[in-house]
């Protein structure tokens, strides 16, 4: 519809609303919980007062805020047109309203801009918004910035952000939002293990069962900027958006720029409210239809296994061991291609090392297929060795800055996607494996971050990520059957824009129970359990020289696409044994596991962790009680269960505990032996007497409903 001097529009979820403005710009007046009544009305109540000491008109908050139109925050656009055009002013021109969204068209006819914004509210209570920049003039307007903004009430006063590193990824820190503000940035190349591209604002004290929430994710795999501000006169926003290097973004006329989707959730019921709203938002928005109609197959993936030292006969012999513990997929990791030996040479040699397979792949794959297994392989397509025949042949396919030495990240480099050759080349790579042999998987990592990123010498980084995701979608697009692994040297490339495209994520090259703990939990913020890989390693694990009995590697791995990393063949019978138990449990579970609803449980003692999965029809639960270190106290408190039907009965038993759990008291609570049976109010309010665990141990609870 064509605009009117002023609008009001509802867009009304199953449990928020947005109620936006549309005047000359687009400004949100409220978006929580959904009010009735005439919005006529609204309009006056929201009036803001126009203080002494400022301008003389009151400046709104709009979805893109101006410095032409009096805005001393960060603009939602910056940019120039050889140093004219510098502080647009875009007005409405135009609204399209579809049933849960908006596309609002604004013009700046001096500047010879063109702004859409879209902005939805799905049923799963889920914001998205984006913003598409056009050049309607002669001439080049360079981007600076081009930002998605939203609007956040004043009591919205404490801020939770992600922070991480390499094998310590998706840990959380809290801080109050009073004055001034906060702004995280990546410049890595990719999503990052440092600064997962999200956030959560909450009123004072949120929690995971109480408090207003609103989270925020950035869909983007590349570099970017978060940032939350508090505005002198008291109202606070959030902007996200693509950290375009200096020249990167330079428009011709007719030309487009558009921003990845800004993701973003508010819930009344804390940070479990706005879990539940991001994870259906994952599964049925994101996720392809049939994603859900397949479990999702159990791992063993050969890395910590056997590293580069790849035999095909012994590898089959892993494969044998691996079916008979039930698994479902076998992966082989690096070291498979030519010249693989260790990783200072070969990426980029995309061919069979026949020195390792002499009679080919295929009596492999044959051989994992006849077991009842899918097969996988591990690529890392957008890397090379200097070592390798393709840089000896190509050495201008690197993503480089001529005439400069470029640090190297495990000894290798990366290849320009925007090189038409070196893409062509990567996909016929890909694409004659994935027809030469029954391959159900690939697991794509990426193994460095990215410096100078340079096409033909100019700055180009915002272009390698759409670049890659362009090889991926071709890959896709040719073999839709084949199951994509985002990895980027574990939780280095995690976001829902390449979520899109692929089927699994590897959360952490840290295979460590403990820390996956905390990893794990960081991660369920946004993402469901079914695309979180979680592999049990092996009892020495590889990445902190720490030991853990098998039972709680495999009560961790349980809660997400579980799978094994280790080698098989070399493990003594009990362990074994374990792996096959777990895989058994995580059958049985797996249902459950992968379309319920998750629930991170308040602990009374921070040395727990406890996390629950609750069916959508309630009529079953499974809880894990986690003790992460030495409980602070004598007795471990209450657990209580949220999420069950507060009117039905429950059958309450332990699946499975620590080989020492008798060992280490006098006596447990008798419910843990014999179980028992109480009402869903009763767990929720009242709950059961925690048994006492040692530090790094797990226990396993089942709810079962037996009577409405």
């Amino acid at each position: 519809m064509t605009k009117t001097k002023k609008t009001l529009i509802e867009l009304t979820g199953q449990q928020s609303q947005l109620i936006v403005e549309i005047a000359d710009f687009a400004e949100i007046l409220h978006w929580g919980r959904p009010v009735n009544g005439d919005l006529s009305h609204f309009r006056s109540a929201l009036h803001r007062p126009v203080p002494y000491g400022r301008l003389d008109n009151d400046v709104a908050m709009t979805l893109s805020p101006e410095l032409g139109r009096g805005v001393f925050s960060s603009p939602g656009v910056e940019g120039h047109r050889e140093s004219l055009g510098w502080a647009p002013v875009l007005v409405v021109q135009y609204i399209e309203r579809s049933d849960n969204g908006l596309r609002i068209e604004s013009e700046d006819k001096q500047a010879g801009l063109h702004l859409t914004t879209e902005l939805c509210l799905d049923e799963y209570d889920v914001v998205k918004t984006r913003h598409t920049l056009t050049n309607t003039k002669q001439g080049v307007y360079h981007v600076t910035r081009l930002a998605n903004t939203l609007p956040l009430p004043a009591r919205a006063n404490e801020l939770m952000t992600y922070y991480g590193r390499w094998v310590h990824e998706f840990q959380t820190a809290r801080q109050p939002l009073l004055q001034g503000g906060y702004q995280q940035e990546n410049r890595r190349g990719r999503t990052s293990h440092e600064h997962y591209p999200a956030l959560v604002v909450g009123t004072q004290h949120f929690d995971e069962m109480q408090g207003d929430v609103w989270g925020f994710h950035f869909a983007w795999s590349g570099n970017h900027r978060l940032r939350v501000d508090v505005k002198a006169d008291g109202r606070r926003y959030m902007q996200a958006e693509v950290i375009y290097l200096p020249g990167e973004i330079a428009l011709q006329q007719g030309e487009s720029l558009t921003t990845p989707w800004l993701y973003a959730s508010y819930s009344h019921a804390g940070l479990n409210g706005m879990s539940h709203q991001f994870h259906s938002h994952v599964r049925h928005a994101i996720l392809p239809s049939d994603f859900m109609q397949k479990p999702r197959p159990i791992h063993l993936n050969t890395w910590e296994g056997i590293y580069f030292d790849h035999d095909p006969d012994y590898i089959m012999s892993m494969a044998s061991e691996a079916a008979a513990m039930g698994v479902e997929r076998f992966i082989i990791d690096d070291g498979w291609f030519k010249g693989r030996n260790g990783d200072k040479a070969g990426l980029g040699d995309w061919f069979l090392d026949r020195e390792k397979y002499p009679n080919g792949l295929e009596p492999v794959v044959a051989h994992v297929n006849k077991l009842g297994m899918e097969f996988g392989l591990w690529f890392e397509p957008e890397m090379i060795n200097k070592d390798s025949d393709l840089y000896r042949a190509h050495p201008n396919w690197l993503l480089a800055v001529d005439g400069y030495d470029q640090p190297t990240g495990r000894n290798q480099y990366v290849i320009d996607l925007q090189n038409d050759e070196a893409f062509n080349f990567l996909f016929e790579r890909l694409d004659h494996f994935l027809n030469t042999y029954n391959i159900a998987y690939i697991k794509w990592d990426m193994n460095r971050e990215i410096v100078q990123p340079a096409h033909l010498g100019k700055a180009a980084a915002y272009l390698q990520v759409e670049r890659y995701y362009q090889l991926v979608d071709k890959v896709r697009a040719k073999h839709p059957q084949v199951d994509i692994e985002s990895c980027a040297a574990g939780g280095g490339r995690i976001d829902f824009e390449i979520l899109k495209r692929t089927q699994r994520f590897w959360a952490s090259d840290n295979n460590d129970a403990l820390e996956r703990q905390t990893i794990q939990r960081g991660m369920s913020y946004f993402f469901p359990p079914e695309v979180m890989g979680s592999h049990i390693g092996a009892s020495h694990c590889h990445s902190t020289r720490r030991r853990h009995s098998i039972e709680f590697r495999g009560l961790t791995a349980l809660f997400g696409h579980m799978g094994i990393e280790l080698d098989p063949v070399k493990e003594e019978l009990l362990e074994k044994q374990g792996f096959e138990r777990y895989v058994r449990l995580h059958k049985m579970l797996r249902q459950l596991l992968h379309t319920g609803r998750t629930w991170r449980i308040p602990a009374d003692d921070k040395a727990h962790q406890i996390h629950a999965v609750v069916s959508q029809d309630q009529s079953e639960a499974v809880v894990m009680m986690a003790q992460l270190t030495m409980p602070t106290h004598s007795l471990s408190g209450h657990l209580r269960v949220p999420g069950l039907d507060s009117n039905a009965l429950y059958r309450i038993s332990v699946l499975d505990k620590p080989e020492n759990y008798d060992d280490i008291v006098n006596y447990q609570p008798p419910w843990t032996e014999s179980g028992c049976e109480l009402s869903g109010a009763w767990c929720a309010e009242v709950g059961l007497t925690m048994p006492i665990l040692d530090a790094e141990t797990a226990l396993l609870i089942k709810f079962e409903r037996i009577s409405d």
